[in-house]
């Protein structure tokens, strides 16, 4: 059978895996930080109503510069008091954040130029790099996975990378990011400075994000995604804000129509109600923090999260542990970091079956429940 090594790929592709999340259908899944609480029956009708109407047209070409979206998007985002004004021009939106990410590397990465990132964190980041040629390096954290602007600038300063790429809150950690780390790390290189907001919107209420850094810094890029608090997954839909001329930029990497007439159609409809959408992050911020609390009355150590998931320590086999809790229909994600698994916040019924299924493996815990700073 032919396999990869036979084939004439690219070298500094060989040896690489490609994002491997395990896709099961079981009755708890909380391994892949979804918004596993469905959208409203009345919105859902309004956004099958909007893609049927683009279905009457769909032999056409879709309105390759996305207006519609990027007004929605802005007006979204404006909601923000800490947002600078933004309009369309300051909007990108592609295939999912991923594809925004994969257009910012092809824009600004690429052989011969450098992407800094802080592990652990996302994956795809470091398997975007590779994909478009970028080399990858790859910074270390402070203790209890927080980055400081002394860290930062120092990792600037001894790498001098091309792109620089942060997580906030970072994922898989949970940790959240301080503004004055993106600041001081934007003032100490002139290339291009990446905030990777996918779960902004599960951050404390009144905390500022990095939308309020963008004036007056046009190396600055914000991505976001309907993915995470509007359980939006499978629609596929990421976004940037940043400068216009970083919108012209992704003009010259992306695909001709890359987004769909359906994809816009159904975005736009969901952004109308933006309110109803977001209706159940709270929900989903009760769940993550009763998990963390429980998770700790059973020895464990789950770290604090600004995010919609929990990454605990104190597991003496993970792989053990996520087997058991496979086996009981519900699946978490094992990140191969020592000692640690990550969980999902659920539905009030799925966050409960977890719990109640990790009170019956407490003997899974390390003994004294500590955990390695895993850095």
């Amino acid at each position: 059978m032919t396999t990869l090594d036979d084939l004439p790929i690219r070298d500094d592709l060989r040896g690489l895996s490609p994002y491997g999340a395990p896709h099961l259908h079981l009755p708890v899944e909380l391994n892949v930080n979804e918004n596993t609480h469905p959208i409203p029956e009345d919105v859902a009708r309004d956004i099958i109503e909007s893609i049927a109407r683009e279905l009457m047209t769909v032999n056409r070409y879709p309105d390759r510069e996305f207006s519609d979206l990027r007004d929605s998007l802005a007006a979204y985002l404006n909601a923000d008091s800490s947002a600078p004004g933004l309009t369309r021009e300051n909007i990108w939106a592609a295939n999912g954040s991923n594809e925004v990410l994969q257009h910012i590397l092809q824009a600004f990465g690429g052989p011969g130029r450098t992407v800094l990132g802080f592990p652990p964190t996302y994956s795809m980041h470091s398997i975007i790099a590779a994909s478009t040629g970028t080399e990858w390096v790859a910074g270390t954290r402070d203790a209890e996975f927080q980055i400081s602007p002394a860290t930062a600038v120092d990792w600037i300063e001894r790498t001098k990378p091309d792109i620089v790429f942060f997580c906030a809150p970072n994922n898989p950690t949970g940790t959240a990011l301080g503004l004055d780390t993106i600041a001081a790390a934007y003032d100490a290189t002139d290339g291009i400075v990446v905030v990777d907001e996918a779960y902004a919107e599960f951050m404390p209420d009144g905390d500022p994000t990095a939308l309020s850094l963008l004036e007056g810094r046009p190396r600055l890029l914000v991505s976001r995604t309907m993915s995470k608090a509007f359980a939006f997954a499978g629609a596929r839909l990421g976004y940037l804000a940043a400068d216009p001329a970083v919108i012209d930029a992704m003009r010259l990497v992306r695909l001709p129509y890359h987004l769909s007439a359906l994809t816009q159609a159904a975005a736009v409809a969901a952004l109308a109600h933006a309110p109803e959408m977001l209706a159940m992050v709270d929900d989903i911020k009760h769940q993550r923090d009763r998990m963390v609390e429980v998770l700790t009355e059973l020895g464990y150590t789950p770290w604090p999260s600004a995010a919609n998931f929990v990454l605990f320590g104190g597991v003496s086999d993970p792989e053990g542990l996520w087997q058991q809790l496979l086996d009981r229909g519900i699946i978490i994600r094992n990140l191969s970091i020592p000692g640690h698994l990550r969980v999902s916040a659920g539905t009030a019924a799925e966050t409960t079956a977890f719990l109640d299924a990790m009170r019956e493996l407490t003997p899974m815990v390390a003994p004294g429940g500590a955990s390695d700073d895993p850095r």
